[in-house]
């Protein structure tokens, strides 16, 4: 897994602020919920996860570099 650098992750923050929505686009891990599931970020931690609560009730972090989702406005 590559970490980002500081200035990555301070844009992560900046393009994903606590409270936004966003939409799951791939997340490989078997407890992932499903595509295209909605859910509302709760942060971005120093390694560049962002941290989402799910509308399902999951709350896995998309990962940096391995995941993907998509801010919805």
């Amino acid at each position: 897994m590559r970490f980002p650098s500081r200035e990555i992750v301070e844009r992560l923050r900046d393009q994903f602020p606590v409270g936004c929505r966003v939409e799951l686009l791939q997340m490989d891990d078997p407890q992932a919920p499903p595509m295209f599931t909605k859910g509302t970020v709760t942060g971005v931690d120093d390694i560049g996860s962002i941290m989402v609560r799910w509308d399902n009730g999951c709350s896995l972090s998309v990962a940096y570099c391995e995941d993907r989702c998509r801010r919805i406005d």
